[in-house]
């Protein structure tokens, strides 16, 4: 060390291969049961006597709870700090209560139980999986952010492998039966359950166990010289005025689209759009009465914005986002977008297209639905890889570039499943979508983390997770009225328009504004 740096500059240590890897292993667990969630509960709702029509709406569930739950669960993790640390004593209260929704799940006797218990075990999930991407935030200096998130891109992977495959192997390696009687729920897949549990549970224990967390004045001294754009638009708060007229806005706009659905007769699950928006019109009513308190017409303080509670904080938050995380917000909504499009409609897009048959009880088409069953099981497997390879290639090209090209090979490889005849070549443009899926998993997330400010990491990452719901809920409402008003109800298009997407969302990355 020289004696010429007279600042008290305190540098954030880098942490070694195997220090990161502890961090990040706990998302094994976490994906596993995700995965596990994503691909059998249709199968269990059906089981359980559901009908086809109403899987979109139970499926809702999911991104809904994401919605409310991670921005309160990023807010009280910031505002935590106890012997267990602060982000993870979180881990632990989400690995208990999902593993246990895990094991009761496939026990459910009912559909509104089974219904229930996804609602419980996606809040669950969720309450252990939001503190994990601000806890990379926390413990890497932002050289090594991309790294941080790569392994847990790499994590996702496997754990998505490897649990989607786990009733199949459980049938066909370990001679599981993997049918039941009528309104029961087929023993392979309640062990792949049981086995969830246990791994979710291990894993996320040990990331708990094996990794220490800063304190609040270690963070601010890593921080003190940070730049990042935060305090400069503290300054401005919106004021009481604007929190009316915006709650105004919000209410007419929500209320005139619930009403154009009613009388349109338009899919159901527009409902939750429009009910959302109508929301966010109370919400910043709540705001404007709280600052309408404050009779001085001087910017508020920090003491006085955290006496005002969370739910102001985290509606505030919303609105004083940092540049680089409202563009960002762009990227991520085209690439949700085409993510759903691909998950709702490659099945029926490949038994249509290539197996050319939409009848659900032919051999062709339960052939072609657990080929795609495969084909989602293999860009899982080239995520895993293309997460070990986009670090390099961002200290090559630059971040941004990095997620365009991976943004790029993802759509290329959607839109060519239009123009490959032979489904079992399909798993060739599947290496596209693994290196796109496994760039939205981090790249955004390591250029976001280097622009916030870092008492504020969970709440902002709660937030960013609003621009992965929205679109979801979105193509889910629609996709459906698109493939039939332009393209004759061809589920091959969606695909086409997901891929289109995703090379929007590679353009848009190039726009965002960066840290130095």
């Amino acid at each position: 060390m020289s004696g010429h740096n007279h600042k008290n500059v305190t540098q954030q240590p880098q942490l070694n291969f195997w220090q990161i890897f502890n961090m990040c292993f706990g998302f094994l667990g976490i994906q596993f049961g995700f995965a596990l969630q994503n691909a059998n509960v249709s199968r269990i709702f059906q089981t359980l006597g559901a009908s086809i029509d109403d899987i979109p709406i139970l499926w809702i569930a999911a991104p809904l709870t994401g919605l409310i739950v991670q921005p309160i669960i990023g807010y009280l993790s910031d505002n935590t700090w106890n012997s267990l640390g602060r982000r993870r004593p979180y881990f632990l209260i989400g690995a208990v209560l999902t593993t246990l929704s895990l094991f009761i799940m496939p026990h459910s006797p009912t559909l509104w139980i089974a219904a229930g218990m996804l609602w419980i075990m996606d809040a669950s999930i969720n309450i252990a999986m939001e503190p994990f991407r601000a806890f990379v935030g926390d413990n890497l200096p932002k050289s090594q952010r991309t790294q941080g998130y790569a392994m847990q891109s790499f994590f996702i992977g496997i754990g998505a492998v490897v649990a989607s495959a786990m009733p199949y192997m459980l049938t066909n390696v370990f001679d599981v039966a993997n049918t039941a009687p009528a309104g029961e729920i087929a023993d392979s897949v309640r062990y792949s359950f049981y086995f969830g549990g246990a791994i979710l549970f291990i894993a996320v224990g040990w990331t708990i166990i094996s990794t220490k967390e800063y304190s609040p004045e270690q963070l601010a001294a890593f921080h003190q010289h940070d730049t990042t754009d935060n305090e400069a638009t503290r300054a401005n708060t919106r004021t009481s005025g604007q929190y009316q007229t915006g709650a105004i806005i919000w209410i007419v706009i929500g209320a005139l689209f619930t009403a154009a659905i009613m009388i349109q007769d338009l899919d159901k699950q527009l409902y939750i759009l429009s009910l959302g928006i109508f929301v966010f019109g109370p919400l910043q009513l709540f705001c404007a009465c709280k600052l309408a308190k404050t009779t001085t017409n001087a910017p508020v303080s920090t003491q006085q914005r955290e006496s005002f509670g969370m739910l102001f904080n985290v509606v505030d938050d919303l609105f004083h986002m940092p540049k680089a995380m409202r563009q960002l917000a762009v990227v991520q909504f085209f690439a949700w977008f085409a993510l759903f499009a691909m998950w709702i409609y490659t099945t029926a897009a490949v038994t249509s297209h290539h197996y050319h048959t939409s009848d659900v009880l032919s051999q062709a088409y339960n052939d072609g639905a657990d080929w795609v069953g495969m084909l989602f099981a293999s860009y899982n497997g080239f995520a895993a890889i293309a997460a070990i390879i986009i670090p390099f290639l961002a200290k090559a090209v630059g971040i941004r570039l990095t997620h365009t090209i991976n943004m790029f090979l993802g759509g290329l490889g959607l839109i060519s499943f239009m123009f490959i005849q032979d489904p079992t070549q399909l798993w060739i443009p599947m290496i596209g979508v693994g290196f796109a899926w496994a760039s939205i998993l981090s790249v955004p997330y390591a250029m976001l983390s280097a622009a916030l400010p870092p008492q504020k990491m969970g709440v902002y990452l709660g937030i960013f997770n609003f621009f992965i719901v929205i679109p979801q809920l979105l193509a889910a409402s629609i996709l459906g009225l698109l493939l039939k008003t332009f393209f004759d109800g061809e589920p091959i298009y969606a695909l086409i328009l997901g891929g289109v997407s995703m090379m929007i969302s590679g353009i848009a990355v190039l726009f965002v504004k960066q840290e130095k």
